[in-house]
């Protein structure tokens, strides 16, 4: 399936339909999102002009619980999800699981932000959201990982490249790096540290 990683965290998958998490800096009118899914109300993940940019009529906003109010400023087709549940929408089944730190206040427990596992084309992808390595999350069992490596706001590509080893999904995608923070080549340094049964695919990296 086509994936695409704007910058930062943003990601697009589509398939029979397009699904993006987290869009930030979409600057140009799309306006083809069938599903928008957000991790947490930071600027650089609830990004609104990113999400009137790629919204349509029928897209369906998905937000935490501390978004609600906000995401219905934009469209009444708004889903409010809490960490640790079960959903479907329509044919499209995901799960939330916790993002949050351990040891840094920027993402605090108690927000209650969230990461996603989406189910498309019997593969499972899993959008981790702002985070460190949690141990409720180290027995997943994913086919594909979109993983922080930044540091200081997230886990460092060190702590993601042992996190992915342990979890062994068939791809990773490091994202969350090259702009806001994180040198561009992290996502090579991170690519070293991973087994080399896991593919690795590099979407953040300097323009040749």
């Amino acid at each position: 399936m086509p994936i695409k990683v704007f910058t930062q965290s943003a990601i697009k998958l589509s398939n029979k339909e397009n699904i993006y998490f987290d869009p930030f800096k979409i600057d140009h009118p799309l306006h083809d999102a069938d599903y928008i899914f957000i991790t947490h109300d930071h600027y650089d993940h609830y990004d609104k002009d990113s999400i009137k940019n790629i919204l349509k009529n029928s897209t369906i906003l998905v937000v935490p619980q501390i978004l609600e109010k906000e995401a219905k400023k934009i469209t009444t087709n708004v889903l409010v999800v809490e960490p640790n549940k079960d959903y479907c929408l329509n044919d499209l089944n995901f799960k939330t699981v916790r993002a949050y730190n351990l040891h840094k206040l920027f993402h605090p427990k108690e927000a209650n932000y969230v990461g996603y596992i989406i189910n498309v084309d019997n593969k499972s992808y899993y959008i981790m959201g702002d985070t460190d390595v949690l141990d409720e999350n180290k027995n997943l069992q994913v086919d594909v990982c979109f993983i922080p490596i930044g540091g200081h706001f997230t886990m460092d590509y060190l702590e993601a490249a042992e996190y992915i080893n342990e979890i062994k999904p068939k791809k990773v995608i490091p994202i969350h790096y090259g702009s806001i923070i994180g040198d561009l080549n992290l996502g090579e340094k991170f690519k070293k540290l991973i087994n080399k049964d896991i593919e690795v695919e590099i979407h953040i990296k300097e323009e040749k």
